[in-house]
């Protein structure tokens, strides 16, 4: 007996429900369509202009910035843990690692990426 076909038989369970309750959902549920219910509802407030209303990309490129350097501090809590394992050479490495990131620190700062205008 193939030791994966339980493994592809639990798949093909859960592909099922979850096809059998888009379609269920889609044939049972409701039909009426209005402009009240088309609208979108956020917290009881009234919705005042448009959705694709442009703004700056300064939020993201900062958010994305966050998330790359939150990431990169993950890396540096194995390192803490195993300090004394790792030894001189782990040491170095790490050093190196947080040399790289903080050039990249710098080059960020140095395009003015961090600031609001």
């Amino acid at each position: 007996m193939n030791p994966y076909l339980p493994i592809l038989m639990v798949f093909a369970v859960a592909l099922g429900f979850v096809v059998m309750t888009l379609i269920g959902t889609h044939l049972l549920g409701p039909k009426r369509r209005t402009t009240i219910k088309d609208d979108p509802f956020e917290c009881g407030i009234e919705v005042v202009g448009d959705a694709r209303s442009p703004f700056s990309i300064k939020y993201f490129l900062v958010a994305i910035l966050f998330i790359l350097f939150d990431v990169e501090v993950i890396f540096m809590y194995p390192w803490a843990v195993n300090f004394k394992a790792l030894g001189l050479t782990g040491l170095l490495e790490m050093f190196t690692f947080m040399a790289v990131l903080f050039i990249g620190l710098m080059y960020i700062f140095k395009k003015g990426a961090l600031k609001w205008e």
